[in-house]
């Protein structure tokens, strides 16, 4: 299978999703919108996985690219094709498909709770779970969309949309070198608050902590791709 990878900078990757994808012969290829690199065609992709990245949805002033990755992102739902959204990600399908994306009440950064919403049909997460998060914004749910996850900080913590979208507003793809680069280059916005650690905090996970939410978007990603006809 062709995975192709939306990167918004350059320290936030595919994480663990990377090995994960190659131990199974599938193949990765990029856009890094940062290096002004083309979006592919579409045909050419079987699975889209949108990153995170520390703009906004709305900068479309800012970052022009945005418009046409809106576009890709609505166009490869519509061909029913596997979608993953981490953070950013999320939030470009919510916004892709029309859903209204904002400040969220609470800056949530570090390693924080959040609670999965059972449903008779679709993927399913943990009851209760410690994940990474590092966000602003939050997003509404994207018309026909299944809430999956939520937090006493956040509503929308994760959502299905049919059988082949996953978004997710935290970080299922976290690495122990992943989440140094995160505090590296977006220390700035650690500023003291209810649902934000220090940059201290966050480093001081255990392998444990990593090991759980790995083990987590291998479940995400072995539906997503099992799923396929």
């Amino acid at each position: 299978m062709r995975v192709h990878c939306f990167q918004h900078v350059p320290f936030e990757g595919l994480g663990s999703i990377e090995p994960w994808l190659l131990a199974r012969g599938h193949t990765i290829t990029r856009t890094g919108f940062f290096a002004g690199e083309p979006i592919p065609d579409p045909a050419s992709v079987d699975m889209l996985v949108v990153m995170g990245g520390p703009m906004s949805v709305n900068d479309e002033t800012d970052h022009p690219w945005l418009k046409a990755e809106k576009a890709f992102v609505r166009d490869i739902i519509a061909t029913g094709k596997p979608v993953l959204g981490i953070c950013l990600g999320a939030q470009l399908i919510a916004s892709a498909l029309g859903a209204r994306v904002y400040p969220n009440r609470e800056r949530e950064i570090g390693w924080l709770p959040i609670a999965g919403v059972s449903g008779d049909e679709g993927f399913r997460l943990p009851p209760q779970s410690q994940v990474f998060q590092w966000h602003g914004e939050t997003f509404d749910l994207p018309p026909g969309a299944r809430l999956l996850a939520t937090s006493p900080a956040c509503t929308n913590q994760a959502f299905q949309l049919g059988e082949r979208v996953i978004g997710l507003q935290f970080h299922l793809e976290t690495t122990p070198q992943s989440a140094a680069a995160l505090v590296s280059h977006c220390g700035d916005e650690l500023v003291p608050g209810a649902w934000v650690q220090s940059g201290a905090q966050i480093l001081a996970a255990g392998e444990q902590a990593y090991q759980d939410i790995n083990g987590l978007m291998s479940q995400v990603l072995s539906y997503l791709t099992g799923n396929l006809p």
